[in-house]
């Protein structure tokens, strides 16, 4: 029993139990309860709310099958996340997480997206698309813009995809879209500064500072057989000075190492797309990535705080809690 705040005399205490006891076990209303006990309501009330602070009353809360709270809080704790989303998968099939984790993401956003959310998107990533095919449209709006953080990578069929991406959120979401019409990377830094000036991408760019959510991929320093097929724009010299370098994974064609270090190289000022300390300043940073291929990627994102909001399978998580590679 916790220890006592206030004294209270037997009758009191004896009252106190009785009226608790109506209303959480017997299921009484305060009204009844009062009538019951011919006291006011709003002494039943008081009773009700001493029997809490006192220990008297003791609410537990019992997590059903399927769900990984302790798991999710532990992993959170441990990196300083704002919150962590499991979906409990039983396979290692990389087509099965993304998709697993695609309904988990959706169903997250479906319930914090607020209406008034200005939502930054990145361009390319197999479980962002799984997200919003397994969102619902709703009836009501659930962000107020959708915008796009980087242009389409590699070729333009990759950059359509890009824009179906932004606008297939924006339609079940009712934001408004915002699109980048301009390649993720180009050949120079005079190349993206001459791009940022169109008005068109200008106008785009200026919304990355306005953003208050961030969703993204975690990709790893090896690309997907998905987007090495789709045109993936770094070729394999890329990678492999990137990797010498020490990079493990990126975010938005952010580059960093396995403690979460932008890695620096000439493709930062290649990239036209949003910048690290831009994303840094996004209140809601929220990375969907799963899978073995991906874990040293996601625990540096998460170490690097690239990300404050993850959305994963439960194995990388179990791993991340370990600190052990699956």
């Amino acid at each position: 029993m916790a220890q006592r705040t206030r004294t209270f005399t037997p009758q009191q205490l004896g009252l106190m139990v009785k009226a608790a006891r109506m209303y959480h076990e017997q299921n009484m209303s305060q009204a009844d309860i009062a009538d019951k006990l011919n006291v006011s309501q709003s002494r039943v009330s008081r009773w009700l709310t001493d029997a809490v602070r006192e220990g008297i009353v003791r609410t537990i809360v019992v997590a059903p099958a399927g769900t990984e709270s302790d798991l999710e809080d532990a992993v959170a704790a441990k990196y300083g996340l704002r919150a962590v989303v499991i979906a409990d998968l039983q396979t290692d099939d990389e087509g099965s997480i993304i998709r697993g984790i695609g309904a988990a993401a959706a169903g997250y956003l479906e319930v914090t997206l607020t209406g008034g959310n200005r939502v930054g998107l990145s361009s390319w990533s197999s479980t962002l698309l799984a997200t919003v095919d397994a969102m619902s449209p709703r009836n009501v709006k659930s962000a107020e813009s959708i915008v796009q953080v980087i242009g389409g990578v590699g070729n333009p069929e990759v950059q359509v995809r890009a824009t179906h991406l932004a606008d297939r959120l924006a339609t079940v979401t009712k934001g408004t879209p915002r699109y980048l019409p301009a390649p993720g990377i180009v050949s120079s830094r005079g190349g993206r500064d001459a791009l940022l000036e169109d008005p068109f991408v200008a106008e785009v760019a200026a919304d990355w500072d306005r953003l208050d959510t961030l969703l993204v991929g975690i990709g790893s320093i090896e690309p997907s057989p998905l987007l090495r097929e789709s045109g993936n724009s770094l070729n394999e010299s890329n990678l492999k000075a990137l990797a010498a370098s020490g990079a493990v994974g990126d975010i938005c064609l952010r580059f960093f190492d396995r403690h979460g270090a932008l890695v620096e190289s000439d493709l930062n000022d290649r990239v036209l797309g949003i910048s690290p300390e831009q994303m840094l300043n996004v209140d809601r940073r929220i990375g969907i990535a799963g899978g073995a291929r991906k874990y040293a990627a996601i625990r540096a994102a998460v170490e690097g705080n690239w990300i404050n909001v993850l959305i994963t399978d439960k194995k990388t998580a179990l791993s991340l809690e370990s600190d052990k590679a699956p």
